[in-house]
Order: C-alpha cells, then structure tokens, then sequence
C-alpha cells in the first residue's frame, strides 16, 4: 500500500478561491518514505497578511517560484496509485482538487486523515493540533507551518499511528478504498472483459437503455472505480447495470469529443456535467481606439467571437498570463489591469511599451496576432493528428472554415490531405461551442499534437 502524505500552505482567503504557496509530498510505501517533492508555489494572488506572519512566507519569495501548471505533473507523478494522507486531510485534499480543476484536472485520491486517526488510536490527548499532538508525542518539529516541516512531521506521526494500530483500522479502511476489494460477481464479469485502453463506455440496463456514458483512458480501471464506488448515485447504477459496451478510440481527444457528443444525444439518467455546457468563461478581442488589439477575458456568451474558451475563471487568468509571458504582451492590453498607463511588466522593463505607446500597434498587434492564430482555429482549414486504436493508425480531426467537421482513422500510407480520401474516412459530427471548448482545451495540454494545415504545412 502506497501513501502520499503532504501538506500544504495556502494564500488564505475566500473559501475555494485559496491558492498554493507551498506544498511538500512524502511518498511512504507503509516502511521508509520512497519518493518526496517539496516546493514554493507562485499562487499569482495576494497572500493575507495574517498568514504571511504565520508561516513566513510573503509574495516577494513567490516571484520566482513556479506556477502551479509547472509543478502538477510532478505532483501527479509523485501521488500516483496512493493514498492521500494528511493533518486534516479534508483541506489539503480540497485545495489540491481547486488547483487542478482550474488546470482541467481531475485529481481524484482517497485519503486519510491523521486527526481523525490520531483521535481514535491515541484518546484523551489536550490538543489535536498537529504542533501540539506531536509535541505531546515527543516527535520533533522543525520549521512548523512550512510545508516541509509539518509533512515530515506527519510522517513520523502516521508511522507511529501504524504501529499503535493493533486492530489494523488504517489497512482495513485503505483495503476498503482500495479497489480491488470484493464487488458483486455481475460486476466483476463486467470488469474483466473490459480492455485496458482509451475509449467511451456505455452501461446498459436489462432493456438495453443507455444508464450512462463515460470516457477513459483506461476503461477497465474507471469501471472498477465506477462498480466499487460507494456513493448514492453509483450503488443504485451498480444495481440496474447489466451490461457494458464500448468503443475504443485510442486518442483520448476524440474520446471526449465521442462522449460529449453521445451524452447530448441520449440524455443518460446518471450523466449530469455534459447536459449542459461544460466552459463558463471565454478570451475575446478588440481594437482600443489607440488601434492596439487587447484581450478580454468575458463570461461566456454564444453572440461573441472567442478566441478560446475556460471550464471557469481561474483557468482564464492563469492560461492568459501564460500567453501573456510566452507571447511577450502588454498586462493592461491583456486584461489583467485595469489602470491606465503604464503596467506593472512595464515598470519592470518586462513590457516594451504598449501601455505607453511607446511601440507601434502594428509590432505589438502582430504578437497578438500570432497567439491569435495559435490558439484559435476560426477560419482555419487543418488537420488535427492523434494515435489510434493500434499501431499502424492514427485518429484525424478535421477542421473547415473553423468549423469542427468530425473524426476519423487512417494508415499510415494513407495520404490523408487528398480531399477524397478525407471525406471518405471522416465520421460526421455537430460543432458547437462545447465541440470548440474541448479541442481547444486539449491542445493547450497536449503541447506535441501534430497539426497539418491544409496549405500544406505541419506543426507540432
């Protein structure tokens, strides 16, 4: 059994609106720690002042910390096939799902918490706090409120929790989440003969009606999360299924667009989050009167253009001040002030001068123009290239005019720019703004997808 026991400091403030100042993760197989990750975390958001006497940690610090998009793989990487644990895990646990839901994540561990344990295998104790209970304990605590000082020190605890642990609550309750326990035979069959591979599920009741659609890239796994769930809704979706069937897909692009596109069509019973539309936020532009193009992140709203599209707020800023620094653009121009003037990067000399007029809009709108071109695909003719559902394929999106046309498969010899042969492999499907939400989430993730504009070009 594999834990990640972590903890987290955080900015403070309005509840879900907190962000990441510093995390430190310890991966613990049950004996010695195997793996650990510890960093500051730029937050890009104030830190309270109450918090900065706290823990130590102020903005300046934060300046050249990484973004939390830059430090999530490793997170993931470190937390893999674990168990979260944590002093009060139910926090730590919720900052971290914030953080990756703005990314597009979702992060999805059991966890553990070591108040709650500490409460039941060691009574009676004045304080359950993590700096009074260990110093109860007689465990050492260096650097308490960093990250890294009470991750270590709730290392030793949940060691010495384990040890004091003769009923083996802990295992059990891990074995319980864990999703190789016992399921009904019905449904461990079902499981079984599922493949290992990227693709959209269909559970059906005894009539054949379709219960619910989901997508994977391990539908085996999902399933056996699905059928060991113990939730409400999955316990009564555990009774009525009796039989699953799926579509492989191979890319985990066309998956999405595969199961968006089928819960629109059936309306399964137990499928909420695709009924509607799945992005709130959208990034449009205008010309000032100055004629510099600037960037407006806006609720998302079908009588505007949008270059590109968000699940919420948060991801808008933080994949606008990505573009920002990538594309070298002006903060006031971008949204991101609503001062006139100058901007901070400008004051920095991290701006070259658009806020001040000091470059011509035409040098400053053609960087627009090119993270324009880049992130959108109105009015653009291409090719979207994926892997397929073995070796000798590959999956094609096909992109006309901006419009999302459908997808298909082909080989490899296949040459796929020949317009007959296109259309010939190209499975008709509707656009619409959640078509565009998708594809364009996905590409902002997958930085190496191959793209073949239809003048002949390719880019990856």
């Amino acid at each position: 059994m594999n834990y990640a026991i972590l903890d987290i400091e955080t900015t403070g403030g309005k509840y879900n609106e907190e962000g990441i100042t510093e995390i430190a993760i310890y991966r613990f197989d049950g004996e010695k720690v195997v793996d650990q990750f510890c960093s500051l975390v730029n937050p890009e958001r104030p830190i309270q002042p109450f918090v900065v006497n706290l823990t130590g940690i102020n903005s300046d610090m934060l300046k050249n910390a990484p973004k939390f998009y830059e430090v999530a793989k490793r997170i993931v990487e470190i937390t893999k096939d674990c168990i979260l644990v944590a002093h009060n895990a139910q926090f730590d646990n919720r900052i971290l799902t914030t953080e990756f839901d703005r990314l597009g994540y979702d992060f999805d561990l059991e966890t553990l918490c070591t108040v709650e344990l500490s409460k039941k295998l060691i009574p009676d104790m004045p304080s359950y706090s993590l700096g009074k209970l260990v110093r109860s304990l007689g465990i050492p605590i260096t650097d308490r409120h960093r990250a890294q000082g009470d991750a270590k020190a709730t290392v030793t605890l949940f060691k010495m929790l384990l040890l004091k642990d003769t009923e083996k609550e802990i295992i059990k309750a891990a074995v319980k989440k864990d999703p190789k326990r016992q399921i009904d035979t019905k449904l461990l069959d079902l499981i079984k003969q599922a493949p290992s591979e990227t693709g959209v599920y269909y559970m059906h009741d005894t009539h054949g009606n379709i219960l619910y659609i989901g997508k994977s890239k391990n539908i085996k796994k999902r399933l056996t999360q699905h059928f060991t769930n113990d939730n409400r809704k999955s316990k009564e979706m555990q009774l009525k299924v009796t039989s699953i069937s799926i579509e492989k897909t191979g890319s985990e692009l066309l998956a999405l667009l595969e199961e968006n596109d089928q819960i629109k069509r059936h309306k399964p019973r137990f499928n909420r989050a695709l009924k509607r539309s799945i992005f709130n936020y959208q990034l449009g532009s205008f010309v000032d009167e100055d004629g510099y193009i600037n960037l407006k992140i806006e609720k998302a709203d079908a009588r505007k253009k949008a270059i590109t599209t968000f699940s919420n707020y948060q991801s808008a800023k933080n994949n606008v001040a990505s573009y920002i620094e990538k594309f070298n653009l002006c903060q006031r121009l971008s949204g991101f002030e609503k001062s006139t003037g100058a901007c901070f990067n400008y004051n920095i000399k991290e701006c070259d001068g658009a806020c001040t007029q000091e470059i011509a809009p035409e040098e400053y709108n053609a960087r627009v123009q090119e993270f324009i071109n880049k992130h959108s695909y109105s009015s653009n003719d291409m090719l979207i290239i994926d892997r397929g559902r073995n070796t000798d394929e590959r999956s094609v999106i096909y992109i006309k005019d901006g419009v999302f046309k459908g997808f298909g498969y082909y080989n490899l010899n296949h040459q796929i720019t020949n317009p007959e042969i296109l259309n010939s492999i190209i499975k008709p499907m509707k656009n619409n703004r959640d078509v565009q939400f998708i594809i364009q989430s996905y590409l902002r993730k997958k930085k190496t997808l191959k793209i073949v504009k239809l003048d002949g070009n390719s880019t990856n």
